[in-house]
């Protein structure tokens, strides 16, 4: 097994990212993808789009548990608790905002497959 292979294995299957040609037609003779006009660009502009929302959703889930830790370690300074409570109540709002996309480009990019 090489490098390469087991990169690819990680982000694909184990963090659940798309690859970037994803929504393209599969060549029926060897399951490759291709372009097949010109509208396939966008195809791929969304599994890009896809992976950078994903992204944002990993980066969200970091916000909510550095939020966390900054509450836990406030000790009772009102000021600190505030910030804190902020910082997860935005990072939960930006991972709403992150799922939400997700699902919504999935969903026009594989209605046009």
């Amino acid at each position: 097994m090489n490098f390469i292979f087991l990169a690819r294995f990680y982000v694909a299957d184990f963090l659940g990212f798309p690859t970037w040609y994803q929504y393209l037609p599969a060549n029926p003779y060897d399951g490759s993808p291709q372009l097949t006009s010109l509208s396939d660009v966008w195809l791929i502009a969304a599994a890009i789009i896809d992976i950078l929302l994903r992204v944002a959703a990993l980066i969200t889930i970091i916000m909510v548990i550095y939020g966390g830790i900054e509450f836990i370690t406030s000790q009772g300074d009102p000021e600190k608790a505030k910030n804190a409570r902020g910082t997860v109540v935005n990072g939960l709002i930006g991972l709403v905002i992150a799922i939400s996309a997700t699902t919504l480009i999935s969903f026009i990019a594989g209605r046009f497959n």
